[in-house]
């Protein structure tokens, strides 16, 4: 699936390349502009685990802080036998950019350890996993006041459950040990909603876009969401959920998903689920029934649709391939699936690119919503949703009593029902994308001279971490 990048970028020069040109647009101080840029804190180390087959085994692992001008640093940890040093501070400095965008008041980090997590039993991951731990609790890269992290790329609630258990036994008398990371399972702190996140705020950014028939325009599109064929790179956690509400909920067509052992193709749009279930039970998409396969999973980026949807890994668009994508709109699932070479050439055509600073911050969103809920120690939706389901039976007797007609049994539920978690968590995750989105459109259509979203959503962050720092007179 991988693409070659441009040798002459590495991701975080990509990255900063994309933060200077925005900077253009800003009356900014350099060294203000060169402090939002750069990496605050890159902490390394290595250490020896003996496996259940008796042999040590060393790891290398990482934790970048890319800015603390507000606490706690937040960022996922990933276990990926790719991951380097450069990879983990550009992703550091993504968090810091989409945190500021969707207004969550968190600074960026990132952490990895070099591993193949396939290659592992359970019991050998928990190992590896709790003494990693370990190495950052005891350095302070790990504490609920400053530095949370949560699942990425190779990890899951499992991996949080276990690191949250191992914070509370290295400091058992913090009461808010919980808040340590986030995207845990709801049986050790977690909270409903968190594990789609992501896709669903992909799902509510693509909504938004189709309300605004000038932005749609942009992309030579016309009408609404319904209807729209996508090419999704990726059916991971995130592909995978977005794919599905997108298909399920909004009536898009998935006419094809591109994996790591190529890629399945049905113009009448793929069944995601059952892909989903065919690739839990045999690793891949090959093989699927009902589908076109082929092998050249790569190539079907470059299909004929209206929504190219890269939610895989970074440098799958680059300067090689930018010129054959078909794609007028294309929503950026995974952090850096668009190398700063590919994007040049792609705003040169008139491509229009929903950033992943953006796209993807549904789940630090949502990450936030249980970082408060572990702090205030109480679940969302506990104190109030009794009173608005007594609310909403009154209205229904206030209704009954006007019209002389008893309201049906659906509208009664409807209107009685009171919220709950899931239900608060998604209403306040659709409201902070979309009026992310709007800070987002109404910055490019104000400013003659910044002619697509990265540079509007960069602009936006920029504009607010600068502000912060002001503020602290920094």
């Amino acid at each position: 699936m991988n693409q070659s990048s441009e040798p002459h970028l590495s991701f975080s020069q990509s990255v900063g390349k994309m933060v200077d040109r925005a900077a253009e647009h800003l009356k900014l101080p350099p060294a203000l502009v060169e402090q939002m840029r750069d990496c605050h804190a890159v902490y390394q180390v290595r250490f020896p685990v003996k496996l259940s087959d008796g042999e040590y085994h060393n790891f290398k692992g990482w934790r970048a802080i890319h800015s603390v001008h507000r606490l706690p640093a937040k960022g996922g940890i990933r276990y990926a036998s790719h991951v380097d040093q450069d990879e983990v501070e550009a992703l550091a400095a993504l968090m810091t950019y989409k945190c500021a965008i969707v207004d969550v008041p968190f600074g960026g980090a990132k952490g990895a350890l070099a591993i193949d997590p396939r290659r592992y039993s359970a019991d050998d991951l928990e190992t590896i996993t709790r003494r990693f731990a370990r190495e950052l609790i005891e350095r302070g890269y790990i504490n609920p006041s400053s530095n949370v992290p949560a699942p990425d790329l190779g990890t899951g609630p499992r991996e949080m459950a276990w690191i949250a258990d191992v914070y509370k036994t290295l400091r058992p008398y913090e009461i808010d040990h919980l808040a340590c990371v986030t995207g845990k399972p709801l049986t050790a702190g977690g909270i409903r909603g968190r594990v789609e996140a992501t896709g669903r705020g992909a799902q509510y950014v693509l909504r938004e876009f189709f309300r605004h028939p000038e932005d749609v325009k942009l992309a030579g599109l016309s009408g609404a969401l319904e209807g729209k064929t996508v090419v999704i790179q990726g059916l991971g956690n995130v592909g995978y959920h977005a794919a599905k509400f997108l298909s399920e909920e909004d009536g898009v067509k998935i006419i094809a998903i591109v994996e790591w052992d190529g890629a399945l193709i049905h113009e009448a749009g793929l069944p995601v689920e059952a892909v989903r279930q065919h690739m839990n039970k045999h690793g891949g998409v090959k093989g699927f029934p009902g589908a076109q396969y082929e092998s050249n999973g790569a190539a079907c980026l470059e299909m004929a649709c209206d929504i190219l949807v890269p939610a895989a890994m970074e440098g799958q668009i680059t300067a090689q391939n930018a010129d054959r994508l078909q794609a007028p709109l294309i929503a950026e699932s995974a952090n850096g699936p668009v190398t700063f070479e590919a994007d040049e050439k792609l705003r040169a055509r008139g491509v229009v690119i929903l950033p992943d600073i953006f796209v993807n911050a549904g789940g630090v969103v949502v990450s936030y919503f249980e970082w408060i809920k572990n702090l205030s120690h109480i679940h969302l939706g506990r104190m109030d949703r009794r009173l608005d389901e007594m609310r909403g039976e009154r209205i229904v007797h206030a209704l009954e009593v006007m019209t002389g007609k008893k309201v049906t049994d659906d509208i009664r539920t409807e209107l009685s029902t009171g919220a709950d978690e899931l239900d608060l968590v998604r209403s306040g995750l659709d409201d902070t994308m979309r009026t992310a989105y709007q800070e987002i459109s109404e910055e490019l259509h104000r400013e003659a001279h910044i002619t697509d979203f990265r540079t509007a959503a960069f602009v936006v962050a920029l504009q607010k971490i600068a502000h912060t720092y002001a503020e602290m007179g920094r």
